[in-house]
């Protein structure tokens, strides 16, 4: 496939780009030529960045598959409706992150207390992250969010459940970008098959 990517000299990018290409896919720089004539388009950029992206993907009637975090959601899934273009968004595109979510989901209809810690570098934009929302709204507690933003880390959580005698740790840890990596080429190869609109979470293709 030819896949548009925004962001391709970003972190996540930068590992992207060439395991695309590795796995047999044609990787064009989105911000220099633009999501026409692409079968997909993936967007690592920032959350400000993101609505003017997907527009144009949209307007050229291009299925996008994000992995940023922070942005409008509503509004992106409101308006790739109305071009009935499917998008895909996953707050964390590693499967391990996607099982500490799923595992925390199942604890949570045990314990009654629950907080969770995100870890992520400097650059991130956002607090709390993109996973950490996702993981709160899947246990439906309500848990208490601690963001941490510090050089050397890359992207780890932690979710603590608590009760008389006992406390329960989910931790996630990822140590590389490339664990992004399979869940980004699943969510290519799924995307055009999702009906019009946002659909959210790896779970969601597996």
């Amino acid at each position: 496939m030819r896949v548009a990517l925004f962001g391709a000299g970003g972190k996540v990018g930068s590992v992207l780009a060439p395991a695309l290409e590795a796995a047999g896919h044609e990787v064009v720089d989105a911000r220099e030529h633009g999501p026409g004539g692409c079968d997909v388009a993936v967007d690592f950029t920032t959350p400000d960045a993101v609505e003017e992206n997907v527009e144009r993907c949209l307007e050229a009637q291009v299925p996008v598959v994000i992995g940023t975090t922070g942005f409008n959601v509503v509004a992106v899934d409101l308006r790739a409706q109305e071009t009935g273009v499917p998008c895909f968004h996953a707050p964390n595109f590693s499967q391990g992150a996607m099982l500490m979510m799923r595992f925390a989901e199942e604890a949570a209809r045990t314990f009654a207390q629950a907080e969770i810690v995100e870890l992520h570098n400097e650059a991130k934009k956002d607090a709390p992250s993109g996973t950490a929302l996702a993981t709160a709204a899947r246990m439906g507690t309500e848990p208490e969010i601690h963001s941490v933003r510090l050089p050397g880390l890359v992207a780890h959580q932690e979710v603590i459940f608590g009760a008389a005698g006992e406390t329960l740790t989910i931790r996630h840890d990822t140590s590389s970008r490339e664990a992004f990596v399979p869940g980004v080429l699943l969510a290519i190869e799924r995307v055009r098959e999702l009906p019009p609109g946002l659909t959210a979470g790896l779970d969601a293709l597996v």
